[in-house]
């Protein structure tokens, strides 16, 4: 797959951020910290890390339900390994291209854009299940004095924001063919060239987005998405406790909120660099020492990077998958996709 300057701002990013995060880090502490470490809760953090990926590849059948209704699970599940396994090893956000690839390969009743598509709502509930829940953390009495109060107009103008998208979301499910004549007006007359392509991704992305209209199958996929990022953030605190951060578990909801804004930014695959600087900033805000925060986003990191990572690339491979396979889907779309060509019906 081809890397481009996203994956080298990406490489040079990270590689200032883990500059930043070890910068006057005193190793011979860290050392210590590492030997007293209890190896069994980091194991069992690592085991709660990694079985969030079931909890999203179920939540992915729920988001394709009313387009590819009754999906089985093991396809979505490798498709879900392969995404993640990408990411972990190449630049410039490649996972999520692979993710969908990997399901329309496997499924052939699943078009590509039709599973690409998903994936963008996948991500709006993410953020918004992660959002909620750090501005709620901020809310909490456990949250440190000294930021409580300028954190709790942060936390209002969260959930508004929140709100806000979420009308957003359902103007685009409800008025389809308006929100889309409106995006052809305005691109006519303020860029010509995007006007097609940009039709083709709002279109992709109503479709997508066809879970809303059921209130039942929206708290269906609420539910799995509060279920994955809870369980996040319980590997999260089972780490601290591993290497003797005592923290309430609202400090997990935080710094899982701090290190998903941290990677939304480019980096190295991985996310590392990224992920030490964003927890290290988010625990030092609850007065977690700085050596004990980097041996708990080491150790973390590290052990729930490298299940997935394998378990990934054995699906790749027995899927017979290739990078370069991977790199011309991401150009082109099968020919008989209708999903990026049809606005959704109301």
């Amino acid at each position: 797959m081809r890397f481009g300057w996203r994956g080298a701002l990406g490489m040079l990013l990270s590689a200032v951020l883990l500059w930043y995060a070890f910068h006057g880090i005193a190793w011979a502490e860290v050392g210590v910290e590492i030997r007293r470490a209890n190896l069994w809760l980091l194991l069992l953090s690592a085991m709660a890390a990694t079985g969030i990926f079931p909890l999203r590849a179920r939540r992915w059948r729920t988001i394709l339900d009313p387009v590819e209704p009754n999906l089985p699970l093991g396809p979505l599940w490798r498709a879900t390994a392969i995404g993640m396994m990408v990411s972990n090893i190449v630049p410039a956000r490649a996972g999520e291209l692979a993710r969908a690839y990997a399901l329309s390969r496997e499924v052939a009743r699943v078009p590509f854009s039709t599973a690409f598509a998903s994936l963008a709502v996948d991500r709006v509930f993410d953020a918004l299940i992660i959002l909620l829940l750090m501005f709620g953390a901020m809310l909490l009495p456990s949250f440190p004095a000294g930021a409580a109060s300028s954190a709790a107009r942060y936390a209002v103008g969260g959930v508004v924001f929140v709100v806000a998208v979420i009308i957003v979301l359902y103007l685009i499910v409800f008025f389809p063919k308006q929100i889309i004549s409106l995006f052809e007006l305005l691109a006519r007359r303020v860029a010509p060239a995007f006007e097609e392509r940009g039709r083709a991704i709002l279109v992709s992305f109503a479709n997508g987005l066809s879970v809303l209209r059921s209130p039942r199958r929206f708290l269906a996929v609420f539910w799995w998405a509060l279920l994955h990022w809870l369980l996040n953030a319980l590997a999260f605190w089972i780490g601290f406790m591993a290497v003797g951060i005592h923290a309430p578990f609202g400090t997990a909801l935080f710094t899982q909120g701090i290190i998903a804004i941290g990677v939304a930014i480019p980096s190295s695959p991985g996310f590392f660099g990224v992920f030490e600087t964003a927890g290290r900033f988010a625990l030092g805000i609850y007065g977690i020492p700085q050596t004990a925060a980097l041996t708990w986003a080491m150790g973390f990191h590290l052990l729930s990077f490298i299940p997935i990572t394998l378990l990934g690339a054995w699906y790749f491979a027995r899927a017979g998958l290739t990078f370069a396979e991977l790199s011309s889907a991401g150009s082109t779309a099968p020919p008989n996709d209708r999903a990026a060509a049809t606005p959704p019906a109301v």
